[in-house]
């Protein structure tokens, strides 16, 4: 007698909607995402397709109509419930338009909670495409199976985020010019973080003044070699996940 097949099958498409789902509810999938069921995956009634909202979790949904521009699914299951978070920020300078959407896929895929791109002096891209930028996070989601998206804030000013800053949360400024090394200060701390790294040109003498004179900021080094503004960032998240986050 041949085995039952496992449902939801392991490659039902994967989308993130904005409708907060529940068992029953139908939704409806247009635009770019219909298309890609409907033309990229072929689904038809009765096939699967997997859900997440960020909120309740992921879901088995099934597919209840394809039309000629949209989808329309009937939610079926919660599989899993929304994930937890490492309560970690990466406050990143805006880089050159392809190595910031580096940042932003594998800082999805690293777990960030939030991701705040910082305009400073050195930084040579000072426009952030937001919803674009969104899109990247959601598919890098998508694809890693995560039920959880990161916050996407829009650029803000070095010193505005200073000015700002909440209080009770670290800020882990990576100083090239040095400072306590990352992994023994992040096995250190228990509680809120953010991780601070800078643009291409790095931080100038100013601005380095200002973010170490912040009562929040604890200097941290990446090792002795300089590593460009999307290596800094992605390597201090993994290491910060490794000693304190939920590797």
């Amino acid at each position: 007698m041949p085995a039952t097949p496992a449902w939801p099958p392991k490659s039902a498409p994967r989308l993130f909607v904005a409708e907060t789902l529940a068992a029953g509810l139908s939704v409806r999938i247009e635009g770019n995402p219909a298309h890609y069921l409907a033309r990229v995956m072929r689904v038809d009634a009765g096939d699967t397709v997997i859900l997440c909202d960020d909120v309740t979790g992921e879901w088995a949904a099934r597919v209840s109509d394809v039309g000629k521009r949209d989808v329309t699914l009937a939610v079926a299951e919660l599989l899993r419930e929304r994930e937890a978070v490492p309560d970690l920020w990466l406050c990143a300078g805006l880089l050159k338009k392809d190595r910031f959407d580096l940042v932003l896929e594998k800082a999805t895929e690293l777990g960030a909670a939030r991701i705040q791109p910082m305009l400073t002096r050195r930084c040579v891209a000072d426009k952030l495409n937001l919803e674009r930028a969104r899109a990247i996070t959601v598919e890098a989601a998508e694809q890693c199976a995560r039920t959880a998206l990161p916050e996407l804030c829009a650029p803000v000013k070095l010193d505005a985020l200073l000015a700002a800053w909440p209080e009770g949360r670290a800020l882990f400024f990576a100083d090239e010019n040095g400072g306590e090394p990352a992994a023994q200060a992040f096995a250190a701390h228990a509680g809120p973080a953010a991780i601070l790294t800078g643009p291409e040109g790095g931080f100038d003498e100013a601005e380095r003044a200002s973010i170490r004179a912040h009562p929040a900021a604890r200097a941290v080094s990446l090792g002795p070699r300089i590593l460009r503004g999307e290596t800094a960032s992605l390597a201090a998240l993994a290491v910060w996940m490794a000693r304190a986050g939920d590797w």
